[in-house]
This record gives C-alpha cells, sequence and structure tokens, in this order.
C-alpha cells in the first residue's frame, strides 16, 4: 500500500477517522524516519502495509516538572483502523551513570526494545506494541497508549497522612508493585532489562487497575552484575511507595523532625543521598522485615541485592507477617 499512496487515498483514509483536510492540503509522507524532527503535525508516516497520521509529539513530565517534549516520539492515528497509536522513532543517546561507585554505561537501544516488546505480549504489567523498519531500516515501535495516570502522580496527589496511608492503601499498592517486580524478574530470566525503571515509567491503567511499565528502550553495559541498574530502580520506586513520597532531609531539617537525632549517612537512599532509606527511624510503626529491605538501597548496605528474587523474598516475608 505504501508504494501506491496517493494524496486523494491519504484524504479519504484520514476523513474517515478526523476531521478532513482541505481538498488542496499535501500531506508530506514519510517512508523514512532519520530526521524525526521533519516529522510533524499533519505529515503521514508509512510503516509496510500501514500509514500513520501524526498528530503531535509525546510530552513526559517527570517527578512534578514541567512536561518536556520527546521529538522522537509521535502520537499518531492508524489509519487503517482508527486506533491511536504512538510512534518511537529512532534517536542514540549516551550517558554514564555512577551508582554506589559502580559506573554503568548507558544508552537508547531500539532494537532491545524491540525484543522486550515481543517477549511481553499479553503480559498485563507491560505496555504492548510491535517494531517496524521504515525503508531506511530504521526500527519503529509502534505502541498501544496505555490510559492512566503515573505511580508517581497517583501517590503524589493522595490526600492522607502517612499512617492512614501506611495501613490503609500501601499494602494494595505494594501488592501491585511486586506484580511489576516479578514482571521485571520475567524479563531479567529471559536475559532482557528494562533499563530505565522509574516511578513515573509505571502508569496504572485506568480500565482495569493493572501497573504497566513503560519505556524500555534503555540499555546498559556493566560487568559487575548486569541487572544491576533495574534493581537499584526497583528500590528507589519501593522506598517511594513505602514513605508515600520522598522523605527529604531538607524537609526534615525545615520541621526539626526528632528523627534527625538518630539519623546518620548510613541511612540515606545510595542513589540521592538527600532522600531517607531508614524510614522506620522517621515512621516507628514501618515493620523491621519491610525497613530491612529498605536498607538494602541505602548507603549503609552491606551487600546489595543480586537479583529480584532476593528482593522479592524479604517483601513476601513482610506480607506473610500479621
Amino acid at each position: 500500500m505504501g508504494k501506491s499512496l496517493s494524496q486523494e487515498t491519504i484524504h479519504e483514509m484520514v476523513a474517515r477517522w478526523t476531521s478532513p483536510r482541505p481538498e488542496n492540503y499535501r500531506f508530506k509522507i514519510f517512508k523514512d524516519t532519520s530526521d524525526f524532527f521533519r516529522v510533524e503535525y499533519g505529515s503521514v508516516v508509512v510503516l509496510k502495509e500501514r500509514s500513520f497520521l501524526i498528530l503531535h509529539n509525546a510530552k513526559e513530565g517527570r517527578f512534578g516538572l514541567d512536561d518536556e517534549e520527546k521529538f522522537w516520539v509521535k502520537r499518531s492515528i492508524d489509519l487503517i483502523d482508527g486506533s491511536r497509536k504512538i510512534l518511537k522513532l529512532v534517536f542514540h543517546e549516551k550517558f554514564m551513570a555512577n551508582i554506589a561507585g559502580i559506573d554503568f554505561e548507558c544508552f537508547r537501544s531500539p532494537r532491545k526494545e524491540a525484543r522486550i516488546l515481543q517477549l511481553v505480549t499479553g503480559h498485563k504489567n507491560f505496555m504492548h506494541g510491535y517494531a517496524v523498519e521504515d525503508e531506511k531500516g530504521n526500527i519503529v515501535r509502534v505502541l498501544d497508549t496505555v490510559n492512566g495516570k503515573p505511580l508517581h502522580d497517583y501517590v503524589q496527589d493522595l490526600k492522607l497522612d502517612h499512617q492512614t496511608y501506611f495501613y490503609e492503601q500501601f499494602p494494595d499498592i505494594l501488592s501491585k508493585y511486586i506484580e511489576c517486580i516479578k514482571a521485571i524478574k520475567f524479563i531479567h530470566e529471559n536475559g532482557e532489562k528494562h533499563g530505565d525503571i522509574r516511578r513515573d515509567h509505571i502508569l496504572i491503567d485506568r480500565d482495569n487497575g493493572d501497573f504497566r511499565w513503560i519505556d524500555f528502550d534503555y540499555n546498559y553495559r556493566q560487568r559487575e552484575n548486569i541487572y544491576g541498574y533495574d534493581l537499584f530502580g526497583l528500590g528507589n520506586i519501593l522506598i517511594f511507595l513505602t514513605g508515600m513520597g520522598d522523605v527529604m532531609m531538607t524537609d526534615l531539617n525545615e520541621q526539626n523532625h526528632p528523627a534527625l537525632s538518630s539519623l546518620t549517612n548510613d541511612d540515606v537512599n545510595i542513589v540521592f543521598h538527600n532522600r531517607v532509606a531508614n524510614l522506620k527511624k522517621v515512621y516507628p510503626y514501618i515493620p523491621e522485615t519491610l525497613n530491612r529491605a529498605l536498607m538494602h538501597f541505602s548507603s549503609g548496605a552491606n551487600w546489595f541485592y543480586d537479583d529480584t528474587n532476593q528482593l522479592l523474598e524479604d517483601l513476601e516475608e513482610f506480607i506473610q507477617i500479621p
């Protein structure tokens, strides 16, 4: 279909699913998506046997900050069936990260995300989609939209004191988060990594309440433990969920909180030194079994988790104790 597409055909397809364009409007047609900045509103991307009308660039907020435009990620309409799709075009990016003295070389890998999309087909705890090459061999990921709020926003928007949250809301949240950890375990067991585990990369599906991982095009190299970067990300989310948000040293200082007298450098997050990991010192009703898991992600940790099984075992021990 891509080779025979005419302006008249595109006009007919577009009018079937959205507002028609003026008769003299000429659609820009892209079979090569290498220059993603040129793929703008009103363009049509042709991938094999399907065509997509571009609506706008996707945006992503991060932890309460303003939304950042992602020029290589396009919201679109599939002109075959009218479904809304997200097109992730190829964007190469590299950076170095250091956690607990361990260096991680991080980079975007469209091919790796394509593999995971195929691996997690039908899995309730992941976004879904497929990958297809454009005529220049660029690996474009065609993603189903997940309608729902990021986990970060959901927790931050709760209007509860911590103790009420911990006893009334946290058990269900933790149960669903454990499903997310098991989902990461699944891809690890298949030799893959998420690569960018953050609390805003879990969306709460509005239709069924499932927690779903998104955005797994980052990859990383690390010789000691190939899953270590993912594990640190899982720990950061666990600390955030347990604390009903980040418990910041600056906030405790402003409040002259009584926990300050006992908190030490060993009690802060191994990644973010301004966040408290030893939450039991702030909220004494947090059970030791749970706090012990949190402390594996603290600056004072004697050893870190080697795999998701170890983390899951500790969390299941906490859940089983009445």
